[in-house]
């Protein structure tokens, strides 16, 4: 529906506002106790890599040169960018405004190219997406440039540049830098940029000050102004923006301001013109249609079937119009005033209680009241009754007891916020009058207390502090107080003389739907807790500042308290936060903690620090404690200890399949891979609890662990399909299947790790901990590949204990009668455990636990006992119980052992045993077993054997025989060595030694 069809609907014939960019009516006064100003803005996503705004204006040869804008950084964007270039066709880089994010210190980095001339990053602002004021300037003559940065020089020299004018005839572009004439854009920003405008002077230190303020004019005028840029967009919103203005306390007496109203139509044609920005007229709203028929509804039931409230109202003769405040109610100071007088008397005298639809009224009328204006006819008596009447009935509004009317009409009424935003408003406009004949005024009720002081400013003036009695116990006091500093700054600005607004209450808590209007996230992000979520855990407190009757926006310090914050297993981990009107808009506002942040807490109070004044409270995030911080302490410390065992005895393990030289075969690569794998990914995890404090050395510390862990898994995989392909017969070569098994153990991981990062670097990794963000996506490019392993190799486990069990059956059938059952049965039962306990861990499949240790502290200590001493389980299961490991350590001591007897210098041989005296040295050769046959022979059950090694720089006939025979009495040990000549030239005989 059309606005004329609206108004012919509503036969409105008078002139009615036009709506504004960001769609709030013009008013006489402030609705936020701080600042704030409307503009368009351009909005660069990160959608686009070629987004950019082109002046479409012409540039002269400039001597001199300052830029100034308003700038919010995207605190996601990571990259260089340009917030505006100035390109020529002699030179590119001619002017030009680089930006580049510094993660390490949460700031913004800004650097100055003049002439081609890159300039160090040094100016910054905080990366903490708010609008910042940027300015740069140049000058031909002394050579000189500065940046500043809200107000203050951030950086800048004097006869630093080529004393020559800028070239004439560039191209101007927002949000892009130029690698050539007016194109070819590689360096994008992210953000929102604003309030741009280039003069052909160098502004001084006060006039980039005023600027930054919002201080208007400042002289000279920009010879191209933000709305003289006529820029031309691409892939680029332009969108309103509201922009604070800290620090706006004085400006010059400016005349009245206008604004556009729509007057009439002429032939289907809207004619608009403009009016004082302080009259009352009519305007239209958007609001949801079932709001508005809930609405609807709620009036006609008030109209056909009056309420008692609405009864008594009537029998003082105010009309349903006069109460909802529709069009021909009368809207004086005197019609207003005695409405406010009659309801607050019923209220307080009556019997009868309120129903959820007289809130609506009320609320009505109290906005009727708020407006009012602080005429010059009413005296301090009158305007302190309003005052007194204004906030008993609003007292009796937000009681507790009405807790479950405000909830049946959240569809209508935005909340009791909606009567805090009255109470504002009437103390703004009333406060002169209140403090006409006295310096201060106060208003005590159950719910509320309201003071208004007017405060000396001067030199050496204290900070103002408003405390206020908590009705549980009355020693317990909530606190906002203005520091010194603030004062004094005002003092600096000219104020001989402020007012101070504030406020307490101490029954919205029930009253709230916190959740609904909370745009905050979790703090504590770690596994011991469990987010539950937010609710408000405090009194709402308020501060006002006015000066020349303007609102000024001040830091302001608060202290409120809240409920212990560890009860009963719960844990409530308090946050600043401020009530923001605009944030929510349909809702009513919504709680924000932008500019506040905490001073310092205690078990039940927390103190804030905020960069402004409003509506502030206290909100508790709510978490079940999955473990007492004794548990998680006591898991650390094994986590510690566990890893420390894990990693020697991987090193160990890896140490041993090296030096003692076991037989090279598939098996023995896939697990020094994987003990490779594993002990660097043990020693990166002990070493992150160091690095947690560097975010750069973090991230890299959190890419290896992913890499490593996922390549451990990786050969955890192969080792089941290893042990699948000896259950199963495959087709397939060892040299093919270890090409495959190097891809999938090292070369899938470094391209999940890869893509991980190209398509996610700033969600990547946790922010507490050197780990990946568990709150994103993330976390399944790492748990997405442990659950697929897990799984296969949960398969290959059921597929050896089948085969096992079959063999142990088999060989039991063959063994043992057949009437002997119980045997059989423990073989059995020995054949399906003992692989399982085998290849649990080497397969990975103790990690199961992890995906349960939030149910149960004790599946916690499971978890990190099976997986934390994974290394040391290896190291028993892969050397100092592997048959392969202890035959080549043997090995490794018979042949020490042999050579420590040998001396080649001359001939050697041996004597023969003391059981065979006549033996010869040719008998012994002919009793003697290859060398392969000899690798193993110290196993077998024979009475003799013996290794011949065969010794090339001898010759073909030199030969060495190790012989091994049993004695009466002791073990004798043959050693016969051979020079070509073939003549024996020493015999050793053990353990009865004889040399000859």
């Amino acid at each position: 529906m059309g606005t004329r069809q609206v108004l012919n609907q509503a036969n409105m014939q008078s002139p009615v506002w036009m709506r504004i960019s960001n769609g709030h009516p013009p008013t006489t006064t402030q609705t936020l106790s701080k600042q704030r100003g409307l503009l368009s803005a351009l909005s660069f996503s990160g959608a686009s890599r070629d987004g950019h705004a082109r002046a479409a204006a012409t540039f002269p040869p400039l001597a001199a040169a300052s830029v100034c804008a308003r700038v919010q950084f995207d605190g996601l964007h990571q990259s260089v960018s340009a917030l505006f270039s100035y390109a020529t066709r002699a030179l590119t880089n001619e002017f030009q405004l680089r930006a580049r994010p510094d993660e390490k210190r949460q700031r913004v980095l800004l650097a100055l190219i003049v002439h081609g001339r890159h300039h160090a990053y040094r100016a910054s602002f905080p990366n903490d997406a708010r609008w910042h004021h940027v300015c740069v300037t140049w000058r031909k003559s002394d050579g000189s440039w500065a940046v500043y940065v809200d107000g203050k020089k951030g950086d800048g020299a004097e006869g630093s540049e080529p004393n020559r004018d800028m070239h004439g005839n560039g191209i101007f572009i927002l949000g892009q830098d130029q690698d050539s004439f007016g194109g070819n854009f590689t360096e994008p920003f992210v953000g929102n940029i604003t309030d741009v405008n280039v003069w052909d002077v160098t502004l001084n230190n006060e006039q980039v000050r005023r600027l930054e303020v919002c201080s208007r004019p400042v002289e000279p005028k920009p010879f191209l102004g933000w709305h003289e840029l006529n820029l031309t967009l691409h892939e680029v919103t332009e969108v309103p923006e509201v922009i604070p203005c800290p620090g706006l306390l004085k400006q010059e007496p400016q005349k009245q301001e206008d604004c556009r109203i729509l007057d009439s139509w002429a032939q289907g044609v809207p004619q608009y013109s403009t009016s004082p920005c302080s009259h009352t007229l009519p305007f239209i709203c958007k609001t949801s249609k079932d709001r508005y028929m809930k609405k609807k509804e709620m009036e006609e039931s008030l109209t056909a079937h009056p309420s008692p409230f609405m009864q008594h109202l009537s029998q003082h003769g105010v009309t349903t119009n006069d109460v909802l405040g529709k069009p021909g109610a009368d809207r004086s100071w005197s019609s207003v005033s005695n409405l406010l007088n009659i309801s607050e008397r019923y209220l307080r005298e009556s019997r009868e209680q309120l129903e959820s639809r007289d809130f609506p009224s009320l609320v009505q009328i109290l906005s009727q009241a708020a407006e009012l204006p602080s005429a010059d006819n009413r005296s301090h008596v009158t305007a302190h009754t309003l005052s007194r009447n204004f906030i008993g009935l609003a007292d009796a509004l937000i009681s507790q007891e009405n807790a479950n009317k405000w909830h049946a009409i959240r569809e209508v009424v935005s909340g009791p916020m909606a009567v805090v935003q009255t109470i504002d408003r009437m103390v703004t406009n009333l406060s002169p009058l209140l403090l006409e004949d006295a310096d201060s005024a106060q208003f005590h009720f159950n719910n509320i207390r309201l003071q208004v002081q007017q405060k000396s400013v001067s030199e050496s003036s204290a900070g103002s502090e408003f405390c206020s009695a908590n009705l549980t116990n009355h020693s317990e006091l909530d606190c906002i107080s203005v520091p010194p500093q603030s004062i004094q700054e005002l003092y600096n600005n000219g104020f001989q003389k402020v007012t101070v607004l504030s406020t307490w209450y101490n029954s919205l808590t029930p009253l709230m739907n916190t959740e609904e209007n909370v745009t905050t996230f979790p703090v504590i992000t770690d596994s011991s807790v469990k987010y539950m979520g937010t609710v408000l855990g405090s009194s709402v407190i308020s501060s006002a500042v006015m000066g020349n009757g303007q609102l000024i926006s001040l830091g302001v310090q608060y202290t409120l308290r809240h409920r212990s914050k560890n009860t009963s297993g719960m844990h409530y981990n308090p946050v600043c936060a401020f009530w923001d009107f605009s944030l929510m808009p349909e809702d009513g506002g919504g709680w924000s903690t932008e500019g506040c942040e905490i001073i310092s807490s205690a078990q039940d109070s927390t103190s804030c620090y905020c960069n402004h004044t409003t509506n502030f409270a206290l909100l508790l995030q709510i978490y079940d404690v999955q473990r007492s911080q004794e548990n998680e302490k006591g898991l650390q410390i094994l986590s510690f200890i566990g890893c420390g065992v894990s990693l020697c005895g991987l090193i160990f393990t890896f140490i041993l399949f090296v030096a003692v030289g076991v037989p090279k075969s598939d098996r023995t690569t896939v697990h020094k891979n994987l003990i490779a794998a594993l002990a660097i990914a043990q020693l990166l995890l002990i070493f992150s609890y160091w690095a947690s404090a560097n975010q750069e050395l973090c991230l890299l510390v959190t890419a290896l662990l992913h890499l490593f862990f996922l390549s451990s898994f990786c050969w955890m995989l192969v080792e089941g399909l290893l042990l699948w392909s000896k259950v199963v017969s495959v087709n397939i070569s060892e040299d093919r299947r270890m090409r495959f098994y190097y891809a999938l153990g090292w070369g899938l991981p470094v391209l999940i790790v890869a893509i991980t990062l190209t398509v996610s670097l700033n969600k990547y990794k946790a922010e507490q901990h050197c780990w990946l963000n568990t709150e994103s996506d993330i976390i399944w490019a790492f748990v997405g590949p442990v659950l697929f392993v897990l799984a296969v190799n949960t398969v290959v486990l059921c597929r050896v204990v089948v085969v096992t069990v079959s063999s142990a059956r088999r060989r039991a059938k063959m063994l043992a009668p057949s009437s002997v059952s119980k045997p059989h049965t423990l073989d059995l039962t020995w054949a399906a455990t003992r692989p399982v306990l085998i290849l649990l861990p080497v397969l990975g499949l103790t990690w199961l636990c992890g995906i349960l240790v939030h149910l149960s502290v004790v599946l916690a200590y499971l978890f990190i006992i099976l997986n934390a001493f994974q290394g040391l389980y290896i190291f028993l299961v892969y050397a100092v119980y592997n048959s392969e490991v202890q035959n080549a350590i043997k090995r490794v001591q018979e042949k020490r052992k042999a050579l420590s007897f040998t001396n080649c210098s001359q001939p050697i041989s041996f004597l023969p045993s003391q059981k065979t005296p006549g033996a010869s040295w040719v008998d012994s050769l002919q009793t003697s077993s290859s060398p392969e046959s000899s690798s193993t022979s110290h196993v077998t059950n024979s009475t003799s054997s013996s290794l011949i090694f065969k010794n090339e720089s001898f010759g073909n006939d030199s030969l060495v025989s190790f012989s091994f025979k049993p004695a009466a009495g002791n073990q004798v040990v043959q050693l016969m060595a051979f020079k070509p000549s073939g003549k024996p030239c020493l015999t050793f005989s053990c353990l009865g030694l004889t040399v000859m």
